[in-house]
């Protein structure tokens, strides 16, 4: 079977979309479906606007082209207030990991709207501190950090996690220049739910395929199940597109 490489894009429905924030900022993201009935729901916050973070951050784009086709996962990007991608610009402005809670509280009606199942949320540098800040009473099941920098999140906000009861999978780069495993283990010891996993030889932005799929295989044993093993080949349609082009 072929080999899946770092442009492979497998089958799924994929749309533009659109919807509103409780003050007014129109959002722009992707929906990617599986060909068959979605049995899990991702929903992705993307890094650090000012730092070029987008929905189309690398890892989060490869969610979207592999994780449809292989688990029957829906995958929904969108870019934060302010941010432009190859599917457009949302409204507003970025706003420090403040009111991006009300983009991420609209991205989960919009997930309720169209009928899809209970989420988890994906968040990546940035986007962990808004769904730590903003995420503890949201109607989701869980959710997987990537590279958790711990920059806007503070102690009470941790509290709310662990108030919560709900699954909070870490997944920290051995090398990364924010926050290492051993901090990590220490700053979320406060939170007994919560599990951190090293990434070996990984570094922040999860830059190589090697380290893309010990990100995706973290994501998709919190989201689908410990047993659920990732492909690295696939008999069926992949298309290679080259980079952004569709």
């Amino acid at each position: 079977m072929p080999e899946i490489a770092a442009n492979s894009v497998l089958p799924a429905r994929r749309e533009v979309v659109r919807f509103t924030t409780s003050d007014g900022v129109v959002i722009v993201g992707e929906l990617a479906l599986p060909e068959r009935p979605p049995r899990h729901t991702i929903v992705c916050l993307h890094p650090n606007p000012v730092q070029e973070g987008s929905m189309d951050s690398h890892v989060l784009r490869k969610m979207a082209w592999r994780l449809p086709a292989m688990f029957d996962i829906a995958v929904l990007r969108f870019n934060f207030r302010g941010v432009t991608s190859r599917a457009g610009t949302s409204g507003g402005t970025t706003d420090a990991g403040n009111r991006e809670g009300l983009d991420l509280a609209a991205a989960l009606r919009f997930v309720d709207d169209r009928g899809l199942p209970e989420p988890w949320l994906v968040g990546w540098s940035f986007g962990t501190d808004v769904t730590l800040r903003h995420a503890a009473n949201a109607r989701i099941k869980g959710a997987v950090l990537l590279s958790p920098p711990l920059r806007w999140t503070d102690t009470d906000d941790l509290d709310r996690w662990a108030a919560s009861g709900k699954p909070l999978v870490c997944l920290v780069p051995e090398h990364d220049s924010f926050l290492k495993p051993a901090e990590a283990r220490e700053r979320f010891a406060r939170v007994p739910q919560a599990v951190v996993i090293e990434g070996p030889g990984s570094k922040h932005l999860w830059i190589g395929e090697v380290s893309v799929r010990q990100a995706l295989q973290g994501i998709v044993h919190a989201v689908v199940g410990p047993d659920a093993q990732l492909p690295t080949s696939w008999s069926g349609p992949m298309e290679r597109w080259n980079d952004l082009a569709s």
